[in-house]
């Protein structure tokens, strides 16, 4: 593959080589059909070079249905939620289905694996590749525009990014958990986390570093008031040391972190956060940012910054919940309200 050149200015256009997984073979799926596969591409980076990238994505909705783009946190992948073909429940099941704002028999719900998500590209990311990333992406799968983005913390960031550099492919952001630039204090919580994945490597002890990183990421993504109802118990004494209620819940939550994710995956993705910088002003596209009162990495003080930067083309919704920036997993009733009126004001879809 070869890079095409571009316009004085441009980004060089890279080539693409789709390969897409063999068609439905049953007959629950033909109604809502879902396809996988990946393209493979040569990314110009911002900070590692040109690099071959393979970009792995889902599809699920009817061919002439309105795209919408969903993208989460740096943990989530292409599986966006159940489907006939695929059956397994994924990242974000709960806002996805019959009914739903993000309903595939209405639209056409298209998700990536993040660059760099596998753990084999170990060099600097920036949220501007993964965008590049989804401009080859729908290059590839003859995708002229978006009709929206839906994108969740890390995923608003990429969102942000897409309407900047690439915004006729897109008509609509909903930006939720996600600002402009990364607030000083989430950025001292990520730089721990990955000193702790350092420290645990530096002891031959990768898994334990990785899993004690996931666990103070979790501190971060809720909130006190989440852990006095749920872990408000007297301490215990186990073996001669004292174990608060919440230890269990934390090691857990490590333990399944480990096993599914790399520490390069983890490292360069909790990096890509800190590398996001937008200029409001640049995005030109209606963006509904969504706050959460409580969120502690990105402050209600950050969405409205945003909102002001974005002008007319701005609209703020805040969503008041115990579970701080994980709300968005965690109430997806009141999560699809807000996204049923937001696309819903793009028209297209009903």
């Amino acid at each position: 593959m070869s890079l095409v050149e571009s316009p004085a200015g441009q980004s060089p256009v890279p080539h693409f080589q789709p390969c897409f997984a063999p068609p439905a073979e049953d007959h629950a799926s033909a109604s809502v059909p879902a396809l996988r596969g990946h393209v493979d591409l040569l990314l110009p980076m911002r900070h590692a070079g040109v690099r071959s990238v393979r970009v792995a994505f889902e599809v699920v909705g009817a061919a002439n249905a309105p795209v919408v783009l969903v993208a989460g946190g740096i943990s989530a992948h292409r599986h966006v939620a159940a489907s006939a073909r695929f059956p397994e429940a994924g990242w974000a099941n709960d806002l996805v289905g019959p009914g739903r704002a993000l309903d595939p028999a209405r639209r056409r719900i298209l998700a990536f694996d993040y660059i760099g998500a596998d753990g084999t590209l170990d060099a600097p990311i920036d949220p501007a590749d993964q965008a590049d990333a989804i401009r080859g992406l729908l290059d590839a799968l003859d995708i002229d525009a978006l009709h929206a983005v839906v994108g969740y913390s890390y995923g608003a960031l990429v969102g942000l990014q897409l309407a900047v550099r690439h915004p006729r492919r897109v008509r609509k952001l909903v930006a939720v958990s996600g600002a402009h630039r990364p607030h000083p204090y989430a950025a001292a919580w990520r730089a721990l986390q990955r000193k702790a994945v350092d420290l645990g490597q530096l002891q031959c002890a990768d898994g334990q570093g990785l899993s004690l990183a996931r666990q103070f990421a979790m501190l971060s993504y809720r909130t006190p008031e989440e852990f006095e109802q749920r872990f408000d118990a007297a301490p215990e004494l186990v073996h001669g040391r004292v174990r608060v209620a919440a230890e269990d819940y934390l090691d857990a939550v490590g333990a399944r972190y480990v096993g599914r994710t790399p520490a390069t995956a983890f490292r360069r993705l909790s990096e890509s956060i800190d590398l996001h910088r937008v200029d409001p002003a640049q995005v030109r596209i209606p963006t509904v940012v969504v706050a959460v009162e409580g969120d502690r990495l990105v402050p209600l003080s950050d969405a409205v910054a945003l909102v002001e930067g974005l002008g007319t083309l701005g609209k703020l919704r805040l969503l008041r919940s115990r579970y701080g920036h994980d709300a968005f997993l965690k109430e997806p009733d009141r999560m699809d309200a807000i996204l049923s009126a937001a696309l819903r004001a793009n028209g297209g879809a009903p």
